[in-house]
């Protein structure tokens, strides 16, 4: 199925698929565009499948550093531009989930539903309670670690900050190849720890409107939603929460089982009353 693809700004947009409906995709660290090519292929025959790389996660990166609320602008222009009639699925990874979890929550008129993958209330109260003094302490150790690189590559010791970053990388397991790893990815740690282009301190609770389907991987050492999250979730039965037997990276550790999933999760929201 043929692909092509067109600027936003500064952003380079992959636009593939057939159909009415258009499948926005947003990947999280230290990833870019191409983490979503096994979930396209299994999309694109029924619907328009749009990717990209998130700003500043590209390298050389391009365009400005971007406020929360400035990306926030940044991808309802994308929105606008690949589905200005109607509003879209968001697929979300990591954090992914993040910024289009604010998206949402900010423009609820162009979003019909999402798809967040291992990534749920991570701001709430709740989520925070629903963890371990260890297990802050890991979330502590390696958000600050990649906050640290983000820095000394802004002061200009890059080779150490991409070593850095690529360590760790390493010991999260992560699946992207290490040479396509860099320090720039880690500027949304810096937002969150160092308060970089205004921190991410005022992000909206994540609270969807529309149906949800949330998977996330059972097999890690801490979770990043809440047990309250799932109960919400359950609340709504346009809402679907499944534990996949993975890692973070739930959309390659099980790939056709999740394709399958959220393939079947779209095709039952067609049913649902408009």
């Amino acid at each position: 199925m043929s692909q092509h693809s067109f600027y936003v700004h500064d952003t380079e947009v992959y636009l593939e698929g057939r159909g009415s409906h258009t499948i926005v995709m947003l990947h999280g660290w230290p990833d870019t565009y191409r983490l979503w090519d096994g979930m396209v292929a299994a999309l694109a025959p029924q619907y328009r499948c749009v990717r990209f790389t998130l700003p500043g996660f590209d390298n050389p990166t391009h365009g400005p550093n971007r406020s929360l609320a400035q990306m926030t602008t940044h991808l309802r222009a994308i929105l606008d531009t690949v589905s200005p009639g109607q509003p879209v699925t968001l697929l979300l990874h990591d954090w992914g989930c993040v910024f289009g979890y604010e998206l949402a929550m900010r423009h609820p008129d162009r979003v019909a539903s999402i798809v967040g993958i291992d990534i749920g209330d991570h701001n709430s109260g709740a989520y925070l309670r629903a963890l371990s003094g260890k297990q802050k302490l890991q979330v502590l150790a390696y958000q600050l670690w990649l906050a640290t690189a983000w820095g000394l590559g802004m002061l200009g010791a890059e080779g150490l900050a991409d070593r850095m970053t690529q360590h760790m990388a390493r010991r999260l397991h992560c699946p992207a190849a290490p040479q396509a790893i860099h320090w720039r990815m880690n500027r949304p740690y810096a937002m969150a720890w160092l308060g970089a282009a205004g921190g991410l301190r005022h992000t909206l609770p994540v609270r969807p409107q529309c149906p949800l389907f949330y998977a996330y991987g059972t097999h890690k050492p801490f979770m990043f939603h809440s047990p309250h999250w799932l109960e919400t979730l359950a609340r709504n039965p346009a809402n679907v929460a499944l534990g996949f037997r993975s890692g973070h990276w739930v959309m390659l550790d099980q790939a056709e089982a999740l394709q399958a999933a959220v393939r079947d999760w779209l095709e039952s929201l067609k049913k649902l009353p408009s």
